[in-house]
C-alpha cells in the first residue's frame, strides 16, 4: 500500500473585522469562513452542521448580509466586517432576539439557534417592518429539526417589536 500524496497549500493572511475588532488570521486558501472563525478566532458559536450550505447553522453576517459561513472561503471575507452570534448580546444583556427565543420557547436542542438568530438579525436590520409572511419565508431558509417554525416566527415577531422600541421607532 502506497501513501497518498498530500498537497500543501500556500498559507494566506486574511484581515477581517470580526465583531468590531480587527483580526488577522493565517489560513490555507481552502479554509472556510466557518472554520476560520471557529479555529482561527476561537468563536465556536458559529456551528457547522451540514458543511454544504443547506442547514444554515453556520449563518453569520458579512457586511450586514446573512451568509452561510461554510460556503464562503475565509479569504473571500478579507477586508469585510463579520458578525457572529458572540456579538449579539449587549454588554452581557440578552439581545431582544435572544430573549424572545427564550421567552417563546423557540429553542429546541439549540444547535441551529445561533444561525437562526443571525439570519433574523440580518433580515430585521435590513427591514425592521417585515411581515409575518416574509419572516416565515426568510426563517424557512434555515433548518430546525427540534422546533416548529411557528414558534420561531412568533419569537422573531416579538423581538421585532422590542427592537423597534429600543430604537425609538413607532410600533
Amino acid at each position: 500500500m502506497s501513501a497518498m500524496a498530500v498537497t500543501e497549500y500556500p498559507m494566506v493572511q486574511v484581515t477581517v473585522n470580526v465583531n468590531g475588532s480587527p483580526r488577522t488570521i493565517v489560513v490555507e486558501p481552502r479554509t472556510t469562513l466557518a472554520d476560520a472563525l471557529r479555529g482561527g478566532c476561537g468563536l465556536t458559536g458559529t456551528r457547522v452542521g451540514c458543511d454544504e450550505g443547506v442547514c444554515g447553522s453556520c449563518t453569520v453576517l458579512v457586511d450586514g448580509e446573512p451568509v452561510r459561513a461554510c460556503m464562503m472561503f475565509a479569504a473571500q471575507a478579507h477586508g469585510a466586517s463579520v458578525r457572529t452570534i458572540e456579538s449579539v448580546d449587549d454588554d452581557g444583556m440578552l439581545h431582544p432576539l435572544q430573549k424572545a427565543f427564550w421567552d417563546h420557547h423557540a429553542v429546541g436542542c439549540g444547535f441551529c439557534t445561533p444561525g437562526l438568530i443571525m439570519l433574523a438579525l440580518g433580515a430585521l436590520e435590513r427591514d425592521p417592518d417585515l411581515s409575518e409572511e416574509a419572516l416565515t419565508e426568510i426563517l424557512s431558509a434555515n433548518q430546525c429539526r427540534c422546533n416548529g417554525y411557528l414558534g420561531l416566527v412568533k419569537a422573531v415577531k416579538a423581538a421585532q417589536v422590542e427592537m423597534k422600541i429600543k430604537a425609538g421607532a413607532p410600533r
